[in-house]
């Protein structure tokens, strides 16, 4: 299986390699809430031994509906997102909606991600793949909602394709819809999708996610069950998975966005602590 470096910050992700964590704010909200949420999750992932990856979007382009909250956007999403990269010093995830974000955005994110329901727009992968190869950085690709995981492969070498054979993705499962406002996550996704040779992450907060069918706005947004979130997470890990993509808020309910899937910044060394035990435990050799 395929082992992924940045090589900026000495991390890999992939065999022989500690669990990644990728996580951070579902959506920015301000520069206070983004430095308070990456500070204690670097902390945390320091302590444990574990890689860090901070990950906030600047804007969320799918919302169920056209007055939910969406995000400071791009200018002022990707200045804060530098700043918590230089202040604190982490690698940054963000994703991007258009071809003409693939640029600016790689210039910050470390790892540029393609949203789950834009993982096929040809264009779109070509341009991010380009602009994040240029700058040593990893594609963070979502399987989409409606598509099976071995059809993958034509994402990832889509993206090789354009960058003139290289390998610069790693794959992400986060359900497969059904309609009626639910998602399933089948854990043999996890080993197809190693067996395309990319490293493996599971979105477990995209995966509680109830959409159209948050009964605070009679289904205008998306509704969740964060008390599920650790048990994917965990299964997720349980079954190969490299890396880890979370959601935290320190008050979830109040959170701007998809706060019903987020979980509570507090229980992140303990939810961590218990993925980072699975992940040796199933990985020997991986261990920090």
């Amino acid at each position: 299986m395929a082992v992924l470096t940045l090589e900026r910050w000495n991390m890999a992700i992939g065999d022989g390699h500690p669990l990644m964590v990728i996580a951070g704010l579902n959506v920015l909200e301000d520069e206070k809430l983004a430095l308070e949420t990456a500070r204690h999750l670097k902390s945390v992932c320091a302590e444990l031994g574990l890689p860090f990856i901070f990950k906030a979007s600047f804007d969320k382009a799918n919302r169920s509906s056209i007055t939910s909250y969406r995000g400071p956007g791009l200018e002022q999403g990707l200045a804060i997102l530098a700043k918590v990269k230089v202040e604190l010093g982490v690698p940054i995830c963000t994703d991007l909606h258009t071809e003409a974000q693939a640029e600016p955005v790689a210039e910050v994110a470390d790892v540029v991600q393609m949203p789950a329901f834009l993982g096929r727009q040809t264009d779109l992968v070509v341009a991010a793949a380009r602009a994040t190869h240029r700058r040593g950085g990893w594609l963070h690709q979502k399987k989409s909602q409606n598509m099976a995981p071995w059809d993958t492969k034509h994402m990832i070498d889509k993206a090789s394709e354009a960058i003139g054979g290289a390998r610069i993705s790693v794959l992400c499962e986060r359900g497969t819809t059904f309609g009626y406002n639910n998602l399933v996550v089948d854990m043999l996704a996890i080993d197809e999708m190693h067996k395309l040779g990319v490293p493996v992450t599971i979105d477990a907060t995209h995966a509680v996610q109830l959409p159209g069918a948050d009964p605070r706005t009679q289904g205008a947004s998306t509704g969740g069950r964060r008390e599920g979130v650790p048990i994917i997470a965990k299964a997720a890990v349980a079954a190969g998975a490299d890396g880890v993509f979370l959601e935290f808020h320190p008050s979830p309910d109040d959170a701007l966005c998809d706060g019903l899937s987020a979980l509570p910044l507090s229980g992140a060394r303990d939810l961590l602590t218990t993925l980072k035990a699975l992940h040796e435990l199933v990985a020997p050799g991986r261990a920090a």
